[in-house]
């Protein structure tokens, strides 16, 4: 497992809240939208976001509904709830605190 797949690993419920917040998105949109915001340093299969999305859904962070278009095939849209919002602010808090901890070890100043 590559470092960077191991960091993606522990920030992924982050990610998919932090889309899932302003508005709803479906499965292959989120995953879409990792692969794009990180210039494909970060990509999200089938096989590993859709447990998660299932999972964030089960605690209620996240809530699903079924959405259909004529012309299109049925699609799940994934918007985060309140309490998913809350959790969000406190792991937004804590990544911050730890990012800017390590820069201060490693000595990286982006000021």
């Amino acid at each position: 497992m590559s470092k960077l797949t191991q960091l993606k690993k522990g920030s992924a419920e982050l990610l998919v809240l932090s889309l899932t917040e302003v508005r709803a998105r479906h499965g292959y949109e989120i995953s879409k939208r990792i692969a794009l915001e990180s210039d494909g340093e970060l990509r999200f299969n089938a096989a590993s976001l859709y447990p998660l999305l299932y999972r964030l859904e089960k605690r209620g962070w996240i809530e699903g509904r079924w959405v259909e278009k004529a012309g299109q095939r049925r699609r799940r849209y994934y918007r985060a709830t309140a309490a998913g919002r809350k959790v969000l602010r406190e792991q937004r808090g804590v990544w911050n605190t730890f990012v800017a901890s390590v820069n201060r070890i490693i000595g990286a100043d982006y000021a």
